[in-house]
């Protein structure tokens, strides 16, 4: 395109900012990919936007540069633009993780193993990122057909791979995808790493790339399948704590991976009762028997074609896992016959009521072993630990990272179980990625064997409540989208810092726990009272004096998603006989704690 025609553009785009038109953000974003000669190709699309004076797609494509956050990278698809996925981003990640890799290892050459998920464009961008890593030097594996995030993990550790990539947006909305970087452990990149691979993304110049057919002929990428598939299939059946198969259940990939992992899992440990789906059985990135095409076992609706199918086997547990097979959802049939969706607090703890009772039973648990959770999840789980005189170790930040690199710092050998409350659980030495074919395979043996007691999940946990009291947890959010919405979490997170409520729900609230500043402050007054050394990260909690009802809230911005998260806690002391009076009192103090909180925060936003 001709010179004069960018220069042209980039006076177009000064005027725009000024007149409030187009973001800072995006503009000098737009600057960088109209000047630099590695994006000359996106050009003449770029100018024709500024031409039509679409300044609202222009901000939309280039507010940001998308960084790696708890998750990797994940965003919107189009065909071009630094805030979106696309094969310019794509093949930035692919050489950022590479180039850092020679950097920081000090070598030349390595093994990496790639793999997607059903998405759309996800078999486009896993090639591409093969393609520019083989590039590099590295020798490649590569997944001839799609499959889940925890055998991707699996694969980097079982092939000495120094890096991995899954190609996922996880739950979110067809429209997207990402690039979930893994680094030499089966782990996803941690700090220091993932800053050092934005900073080698965003100095990205002309990105070298092979052909992939090529490639594939000389052996720089080779094809693997089965044998992996069989490897981690068995590496999840040896878990297995209990020989009792007998069990009707339904199980749906929700048009994603997960056959090749839960399902196949549940049928080679002898499940036969547990049928699959099949209206959302095929691999579909549009989705499209899921409701509102939103594929997050974490939304209740996305069940409702299960509990139809349940009804008509008079199945008792419903399982659903998300496009790339890391998140396992739970609904239980109650007494009365409807069915209860699980959270993910509550199928954490069952899971882990579960293997604790069995390797208990063997003689297999140490007061060496541990169990992980994140600072976001519920605290039964620790509770539960105690109770075997196993360690807890629950102050880790949101990401399931972190469980991985406490599997590894901790010792795997004494590794019992992980989980976060959004629906992410491992147990095992086999992965350090969140897994729902494990966690299928421990749900549905615990399901069996309680059922061979005449008892259901649900009554197992109203059993764990009367012992160690009523646990209620949930999750609110406050999206705040485009170029603006950055500034509006921040603020917000800011607020939350320097005067933040100091009662909720009726009840006081007497310290707030920062892990941004690393300090505790007492409430009210804000006064720092001690300092916190680990962890330290964008968090927030708030927390009540001990009582017969306590509250604790989270806040903290989300690492993948245009969003400010709360995570709202009551904990309910149970006397017995009287769970159900207790449940009652906790549910009308958590509905009024997420009503006077979004109060505030929209007190804020006024």
């Amino acid at each position: 395109m001709p010179e004069n025609c960018n220069q042209k553009s980039l006076k177009e785009i000064a005027v725009a900012v000024e007149a409030n038109q187009l973001s800072a953000g995006a503009a000098t974003n737009v600057k960088r990919w109209l000047t630099e000669p590695q994006y000359a190709q996106y050009a003449e699309s770029i100018c024709q936007l500024i031409d039509e004076k679409n300044f609202a797609e222009l901000d939309r494509l280039f507010w940001e540069v998308i960084a790696f956050g708890t998750g990797g990278r994940r965003g919107p698809m189009s065909e071009f633009g630094s805030a979106t996925m696309n094969p310019r981003t794509i093949a930035e990640s692919a050489h950022g993780l590479a180039t850092y890799l020679k950097q920081s290892a000090g070598k030349k050459t390595g093994n990496a193993v790639v793999t997607c998920d059903s998405r759309n464009r996800s078999d486009e961008f896993s090639r591409l990122t093969a393609s520019v890593l083989a590039a590099h030097g590295l020798h490649v594996y590569f997944f001839e057909q799609a499959r889940s995030t925890p055998e991707l993990s699996f694969a980097v550790r079982h092939l000495n791979c120094d890096i991995g990539v899954m190609i996922s947006a996880s739950h979110n909305p067809p429209a997207d995808n990402g690039f979930k970087a893994y680094w030499n452990t089966g782990g996803q990149v941690l700090p220091p790493h993932d800053k050092g691979i934005v900073d080698c993304v965003y100095d990205a110049g002309e990105i070298p790339q092979v052909d992939f057919d090529q490639a594939v002929q000389s052996g720089q990428i080779e094809f693997i399948g089965s044998e992996i598939d069989i490897a981690y299939h068995n590496a999840v059946l040896e878990m297995s704590l209990s020989n009792n198969r007998k069990l009707t259940a339904v199980y749906t990939p929700l048009h994603g991976v997960g056959e090749t992992a839960c399902y196949e899992i549940l049928k080679k440990a002898g499940f036969e009762g547990v049928e699959i789906l099949e209206c959302q059985r095929e691999q579909n990135g549009n989705f499209p028997n899921v409701d509102q095409h939103m594929p997050n076992p974490e939304r209740t609706e996305v069940f409702q074609q299960g509990i139809e199918r349940a009804n008509e086997i008079d199945a008792s547990v419903i399982l659903a896992s998300d496009p790339d097979a890391d998140r396992l959802g739970v609904c239980v049939r109650d007494r009365s016959g409807q069915f209860v969706h699980l959270t993910g607090n509550q199928i954490g703890t069952l899971i882990v009521d579960y293997i604790l009772r069995q390797r208990d039973a063997a003689g297999s648990l140490t007061p060496g072993h541990f169990v992980v959770e994140t600072l976001v999840t519920t605290g039964l789980i620790g509770e539960l630990a105690k109770s075997y005189n196993v360690q807890i170790i629950d102050d880790l930040l949101v990401g399931f990272k972190f469980i991985g690199a406490a599997i590894d710092f901790l010792g795997p050998d004494k590794f019992v179980f992980g989980a976060e409350e959004s629906l992410g659980f491992l147990a095992g030495t086999f992965a350090r990625d969140k897994d729902a074919g494990i966690a299928s395979l421990y749900l549905c043996e615990a399901a069996a064997d309680l059922q061979c007691q005449g008892k259901t999940l649900l009554d197992r946990l109203d059993e764990i409540y009367q012992k160690h009291g009523y646990y209620l947890e949930g999750q609110i959010s406050k999206v705040c989208t485009g170029p603006s919405g950055k500034a509006q979490i921040d603020d917000l997170m800011s607020k939350f810092r320097k005067d933040p409520p100091t009662e909720l729900a009726g009840i006081p609230l007497c310290a707030v726990r920062d892990y941004g500043q690393k300090e505790k402050r007492a409430l009210p007054g804000n006064q720092r009272s001690e300092r916190i050394l680990e962890p330290c990260g964008n968090l927030l909690m708030f927390d009540s004096a001990p009582g017969p009802i306590s509250i604790n809230i989270a806040v903290r911005p989300s690492g993948t998603e245009p969003k400010i998260k709360f995570y709202l806690f009551v904990h309910a002391t149970v006397n017995p006989d009287q769970l159900d009076a207790v449940k009652q009192q906790a549910k009308q103090t958590y509905e009024q704690l997420q009503q006077t909180l979004l109060a505030w925060v929209e007190n804020q936003l006024a």
